[in-house]
């Protein structure tokens, strides 16, 4: 069985939100971890704009069939498409173990 890994990086707070439309959109569920971006001062410094460097980490699995549909929904909830807002990104999965039921999804 193929599968997708979907990536959401976001600030602080706006995760659950994002979740819940993944969901809605027919996810199974997400993990999400926290971390710090690198390169907000130097953004700051040029664009001068204050950007939250405290960042959540979304990572969601799907199979190839439902991630057009999840991708659709976390970019309309996300709005990483607007400058400073975040990076939304899948990448194929090689080699999985532990998610047994993704075949039902």
């Amino acid at each position: 069985m193929s599968a997708e890994a979907v990536f959401c990086v976001v600030e602080r707070g706006k995760a659950d939100r994002i979740v819940k439309k993944a969901v809605e959109a027919g996810a199974r569920g997400a993990t999400i971890f926290y971390g710090r971006g690198a390169g907000a001062d130097t953004f700051s410094f040029f664009h001068n704009l204050n950007v939250e460097s405290s960042k959540e980490i979304i990572i969601i699995v799907v199979p190839p069939a439902k991630k057009e549909t999840i991708l659709s929904a976390i970019l309309a909830e996300s709005h990483v498409d607007e400058e400073g807002r975040g990076i939304l990104f899948s990448v194929p999965v090689g080699e999985m173990h532990g998610m047994n039921n993704l075949q039902g999804l």
